[in-house]
């Protein structure tokens, strides 16, 4: 492309020159020569009336007398009657130019000048012409080269732009070119890169929020289908097969979830839910696994307690927060509701160690774990808290403490009312 920009401008730049250059030389050697004969024809005159005075006065004409009178680069011929021609100055060569006037008593001057006079004027302009014609061209060569620079270049920088969005780095490179047309797709280009990465971002937490958070039901459901697997009691199989189908309800409730992966609270998924039922229902999905484990799962504190969210996220909370008292805490877990103001808490705890000082809240940041764990639960588990209009908060470090808080449905139908 460089060089077709560089082509184009200079054949255009060769057109306009020798266009106007050839007819400029016609023009300027038709002056040349005019202006020459327009000079001969002064100088003839000039010598005429010098001729005609000195005749008039009785003055004799000769050689010597008009020696001084007559150009000294021209060859001048006084020609009288009745007398010798007198000629002055070198001869002029063949093919000269000459003029000549004649006087009231027959008397001619003629004056002449060598060919090589008008020749070598017109050489001297023809070179002017070229070397103009020269300097032109060479000033077009450099604009040409800077322009097709202006223009090559940042499209190469846009074509390796759109390559490394190709090649999956979207990072957007918000480099602007002074060209109007460049800078527009520059920035449809830095515009795509950053939709291109939050694409990649929002897959990417999907695909890590998809690992964790199907990992606690599938494990749940895992252990339940291995209590159906050693029991024969059919009233069993029956009672814990009836579980299983609830928790793979749930673990379709999850995907979902993830799949949306944010909600419009304006579509009413929150709604009032009996939250005893939610918190029995992960009491028994996780005894078996802390008998497995030789420690207890026990609940404590109000009942009856109605709130307001969406019951397979709240379950999924809840499922976090035991699941990781299970696998970093130690001794009972025990889950506590209680009531605040307008608000429901439901409080997990354990007698583990709790959570390292240096953490504190950055504990519900993604990647932050104290444990060797990935640092998603905790984050993923506030967010599906706070999609509900709730709050996951640390209470306490030692011994751990974290409450999920949520309203109270009274304080909707109250708002309703209003």
């Amino acid at each position: 492309m460089r060089r077709r920009l560089i082509n184009s401008t200079l054949s255009v730049v060769l057109v306009v020159i020798a266009v106007f250059g050839v007819s400029l030389f016609f023009v300027e050697t038709r002056t040349i020569e005019s202006s020459a004969r327009d000079r001969l024809e002064a100088e003839a005159a000039r010598l005429l009336a010098d001729v005609e005075s000195r005749l008039a006065a009785g003055q004799p004409v000769t050689a010597e007398d008009m020696r001084a009178s007559a150009p000294a680069d021209r060859h001048v011929v006084i020609e009288l009657v009745g007398r010798p021609a007198i000629r002055l100055g070198e001869p002029a060569g063949e093919a000269p130019m000459e003029t000549s006037q004649t006087g009231t008593h027959g008397e001619t001057v003629t004056v002449q000048q060598p060919r090589s006079v008008v020749s070598d004027e017109i050489a001297r302009m023809l070179m002017i012409i070229l070397v103009v014609s020269l300097l032109a061209v060479a000033a077009a060569a450099l604009l040409a080269v800077r322009q097709a620079r202006r223009v090559s270049a940042p499209l190469t920088d846009l074509a390796e732009t759109a390559e490394r969005l190709g090649s999956g780095d979207p990072r957007p490179r918000h480099r602007r070119y002074g060209v109007a047309e460049l800078d527009r797709v520059a920035d449809v280009l830095d515009t795509s890169a950053e939709r291109i990465a939050r694409m990649l971002t929002a897959e990417r937490r999907l695909a890590a929020d998809a690992s964790h958070q199907l990992r606690t039901p599938l494990t749940a459901l895992s252990m339940r289908l291995e209590e159906i697997v050693a029991t024969e009691d059919r009233e069993i199989v029956k009672e814990e097969a009836t579980v299983a189908l609830a928790q793979v309800e749930r673990l379709t409730d999850v995907v979902q979830r993830l799949l949306t992966n944010s909600r419009d609270a304006r579509l009413g998924s929150a709604i009032g839910f009996d939250l005893d039922e939610v918190v029995a229902q992960q009491m028994e999905e996780w005894r078996p696994a802390y008998r497995s484990a030789g420690r207890a799962l026990v609940r404590s504190g109000k009942q009856g307690q109605r709130a307001v969210g969406t019951p397979g996220a709240v379950a999924q909370v809840l499922a976090t927060l035991v699941e990781n008292s299970l696998m970093h805490g130690a001794g009972t877990v025990a889950l506590r509701i209680r009531v605040t103001g307008n608000q429901v808490v439901v409080e997990v705890t354990d007698e583990g160690p709790g959570v390292p000082k240096e953490l504190g809240a950055r504990v519900f940041e993604r990647t932050v774990s104290g444990r060797n764990s990935t640092g998603l639960g905790l984050a993923v588990a506030r967010d599906l808290a706070e999609a509900d209009g709730g709050r996951l908060e640390l209470l306490g470090q030692h011994p751990p403490v974290f409450a999920l808080f949520l309203s109270r449905e009274f304080e909707r139908e109250a708002q309703g009312g209003a």
